[in-house]
């Protein structure tokens, strides 16, 4: 008993060490790529202001650079994007004004806004209520700034500010876990089939609540769904009270693959239709396997969606270089997100 408290104490000091490296590293990469996009910006604009010439053909010079660029660093080069560059230094000239605390899709989104005041308005309210780009976006588009300056009654309009941002705060991204550590199943390392995975995750239930997260109960094992004469079997299925949503979870051995999201998209899709309520927040699918496919993961439904979601499980505790390995891979998928 003791034994199993030092351990699990051992797996959260880890874990939080872990999440802890993320935020920094994420935060890392973050001003780096900010003040990187900004310097890009700066050097376009002081050279089309060289001379009347490379003013005139300023497009042409912007696909130029963007062939270079992308031939060399990959995509998140395109016109597009160096136009925002460009726009970048051009609103904020002053390398002072800009804060690396906000990211290049805050920026981007704060670029909608015509006017500079009311740009620094929802740049400034952005830091102090750490809102995310998406809760960002949905304050502009509601027109808040307008109508809290338009309104007698501002506590209303704060109000209905700040829930619809604690709405958009909590995301499937923000609970889900990768990789998830199942050291405490003792798992052999031939032989195993996902029945025994499921089995064992099963007798083990409360330390797999709590390996998790917040906020999860168990609902059923190999839940059953019958869809026109045809019956669907999901290996565990739990429930997020704080996401407000059913988790359905699909056991895999081996390598991630594009009929596995398949299957997971279809029971998702039928449990949203017959088994979740009205109150309820969209089905989660999480795929969880003892092998990633980044092919798969970029390639298939699981890149763009929101209800769709694939994470490796350990066996066992990883050791100090495999944590070095993992942090390097989080790296290398956050600089590809930024791009």
């Amino acid at each position: 008993m003791a034994s199993d408290i030092l351990n699990t104490k051992i797996i959260e000091d880890i874990r939080n060490l872990l999440i802890l490296s993320r935020q920094n590293l994420a935060q890392t990469v973050n001003s780096a790529m900010v003040q990187t996009y900004w310097n890009i910006g700066r050097i376009i604009v002081e050279d089309e202001q060289a001379g009347e010439q490379r003013a005139a053909y300023g497009k042409k010079q912007l696909e130029f650079i963007s062939d270079k660029l992308t031939t060399e660093f990959g995509k998140g080069f395109d016109t597009r994007n160096l136009r925002n560059m460009r726009q970048f230094y051009t609103i904020y000239p002053n390398w002072n004004a800009v804060s690396t605390k906000l990211s290049w899709t805050h920026y981007r989104t704060l670029f909608r806004i015509e006017k500079d005041e009311v740009r620094q308005w929802y740049m400034q309210e952005s830091i102090a209520n750490n809102w995310s780009a998406r809760a960002l976006d949905r304050q502009i588009s509601s027109l808040y700034y307008e109508r809290l300056i338009s309104s007698k009654e501002k506590i209303p309009v704060e109000n209905e500010a700040k829930e619809k941002t604690k709405e958009l705060q909590l995301t499937a991204k923000d609970v889900l876990r990768d990789p998830y550590i199942f050291d405490f199943l003792n798992l052999p390392s031939q032989s195993l089939l996902e029945t025994d995975i499921e089995q064992a995750l099963i007798d083990n239930l409360q330390k797999f609540l709590l390996e998790l997260g917040r906020g999860f109960a168990f609902v059923s094992r190999q839940k059953r769904l019958s869809v026109e004469e045809q019956d669907f079997y999901i290996d565990l299925v739990f429930y997020n009270y704080k996401l407000k949503c059913f988790l359905l979870i699909d056991l895999k051995l081996g390598k991630l693959t594009h009929q596995d999201v398949g299957q997971m998209d279809t029971y998702v899709r039928i449990y949203d239709k017959f088994e979740k309520s009205e109150d309820d927040n969209p089905t989660i699918g999480l795929i969880l396997c003892s092998e990633k496919s980044q092919a798969v993961a970029k390639y298939s439904v699981l890149n763009d969606s929101k209800q769709l979601f694939s994470s490796k499980y350990l066996p066992y505790l990883p050791s100090e270089e495999e944590l070095k390995q993992e942090l390097l891979r989080e790296r290398s998928i956050l600089l590809e997100d930024l791009k």
